[in-house]
């Protein structure tokens, strides 16, 4: 089977200083706080939501599983990446990358969520379409109402 290397990505400015987004979005267990659709998420060992290495259970529509892994939490750089473990997409070897910068101008915050993974070429444009626009830009839409 042939694999297709893809990627999405999705941006947004939202109206808060961005060690404040910041300080919300490092915690790696609250995504069901924030994030449609989502409606648990846990740690799996009980240990804190920023060990690199500890693993998210979400469990989101119809029950459906997403296993993901944080490797890496930059706290200096606002930034976190995860590799996704089980997903119920048809995706696989996935890593997103979760990112906070402050508009210098203006106080508030650039936020930027994206991901690598590789699908069946028949599932590409399907999977970026719903990575960038499902996941991505629906969360980040979420976040820019919770800070108003």
């Amino acid at each position: 089977m042939t694999e297709s290397h893809a990627s999405s990505y999705a941006s947004a400015v939202l109206n808060a200083p961005a060690d404040e987004v910041w300080s919300y979005l490092r915690d790696f267990a609250n995504l069901a706080e924030w994030m449609p659709g989502v409606e648990t998420g846990v740690i799996e060992d009980g240990g804190p939501a920023d060990r690199v290495g500890c693993v998210r259970r979400l469990i989101g529509p119809g029950d459906s599983v997403f296993r993901e892994r944080l490797s890496s939490l930059d706290d200096d750089g606002r930034t976190y990446t995860y590799d996704v473990l089980e997903c119920p997409l048809p995706v696989r070897e996935g890593r997103s990358r979760i990112r906070v910068a402050p508009v210098t101008d203006t106080g508030q915050s650039f936020v930027e969520w994206s991901g690598e993974f590789s699908t069946d070429p028949a599932d590409r444009e399907a999977m970026e379409k719903t990575f960038a626009t499902g996941i991505y830009a629906t969360g980040i839409g979420a976040l820019r109402k919770r800070f108003g």
